[in-house]
């Protein structure tokens, strides 16, 4: 499905395909049973252009739209989802932040090396005592003269033992979201300390940390943004974040349409090809609609945004739709797979572990029906 991709929107889509069947998709697996993808992805993503995708020139990026950035991500994504998560969290959720709410120093500061993979960001906001209630958020930041003092912690942070800089939430002020403000964080500071998680279900070689904040101090032009306006900034980056995940679900269900359709045609049961058996076609239809109607949704959020235009409940929708999408499409593959599908010699079983995350992290499925319904409704159901 192509309508009307551009001679560059194919090409940058083309060179990334290009690179997860090259130097993804043959170590996935290996990478998913050792827990840790190999560090030099890191740096090959810099300098193909896609921790860039988006961010100006002239910051060090390597410019593009908003399409070209999806497309990207759903080809990550069908190669391993824990790669495209480097780049949906430094790129997606950091750096585009820092381009919309930083002042020109701090884009100076941070973006080439975010753009070059010289540095990586990570997101703190989930805390262990607030997910979905990010608003009630714990961490603490008290101004003392020219500096601000953090105390607390976060949980559950995409590339937070890799990062270089984190975006930190934390409390400046009053009770709820009004009293919020956002910090670009170098996590090599004092009293900043990072804790890797391990035994996850799925994302298994991604760098997943808690992290802890005792009296970290950063000057006070480290504050990204006004204070009390972090609420804004998170939710913001949340929003085109939301689109990131969906285009990277779309790309674990082609990643299942791939293997179903390959595996079909291969495994032969009662004198054919399965693939010869109707409720075989069956899964692998629901699995090849599923895929184009989640690409289509997330195309729509991107041609929004690139566009100027609101986006934020497109792509609460995409968001809910395609994770859940990618969920049935990996259980649909699985099945025409059987037997074989439970055993990691074949990726599908990856693919699921994957999948199931995408329908909690940056907004859970509830969540998203919650926020599309209030503005369908006018009526606020939280």
């Amino acid at each position: 499905m192509d309508l009307s991709l551009s001679d560059e929107q194919a090409a940058v889509r083309q060179l990334a395909a290009e690179f997860v069947d090259r130097e993804v998709l043959p170590h996935a697996a290996e990478w998913d049973r050792r827990e840790l993808i190999d560090v030099k992805v890191i740096k090959q993503l810099g300098e193909l252009g896609f921790l860039g995708l988006t961010i100006p020139e002239e910051y060090g990026g390597s410019g593009g739209d908003h399409l070209a950035y999806c497309l990207v991500l759903e080809e990550l994504g069908r190669g391993d989802s824990a790669v495209r998560g480097v780049v949906s969290v430094s790129l997606g959720l950091v750096g585009k932040s820092i381009l919309g709410y930083g002042t020109e120093e701090q884009k100076r500061s941070w973006l080439p090396r975010l753009c070059s993979g010289e540095a990586l960001g990570c997101f703190a906001l989930t805390e262990p005592g607030t997910g979905s209630d990010a608003g009630s958020l714990a961490t603490r930041a008290v101004r003392e003269g020219d500096e601000w003092v953090l105390t607390g912690s976060k949980m559950f942070i995409t590339n937070g033992t890799w990062a270089d800089v984190a975006l930190v939430f934390a409390r400046t002020g009053e009770a709820g979201h009004r009293g919020v403000s956002a910090f670009l964080v170098p996590t090599g500071l004092p009293g900043f300390d990072r804790r890797e998680i391990h035994g996850k279900l799925g994302l298994r070689g991604q760098a997943t940390a808690e992290l802890t904040f005792d009296g970290v101090r950063v000057p006070a032009d480290a504050m990204l943004g006004p204070a009390g306006k972090g609420f804004g900034v998170a939710m913001s980056a949340l929003a085109k974040g939301r689109m990131s995940v969906a285009a990277g679900c779309v790309g674990i269900a082609k990643g299942c349409l791939d293997a179903a359709l390959r595996y079909a045609g291969e495994r032969e049961q009662f004198g054919k090809p399965i693939a010869a058996h109707q409720l075989v076609q069956q899964l692998i239809t629901a699995i090849a609609v599923d895929t184009d109607a989640a690409r289509l949704l997330v195309w729509r959020v991107a041609d929004l945004i690139d566009r100027g235009q609101p986006f934020a409940t497109e792509a609460n929708m995409s968001k809910l739709f395609a994770s859940e999408a990618a969920v049935r499409a990996a259980n649909n593959a699985l099945q025409v797979f059987g037997g074989y599908g439970y055993i990691d010699e074949y990726p599908v079983g990856k693919y699921l572990r994957d999948a199931r995350v995408m329908t909690l992290y940056e907004g859970t499925s509830q969540i998203q029906q919650l926020l599309i319904g209030r503005a369908l409704t006018g009526v606020n159901a939280f």
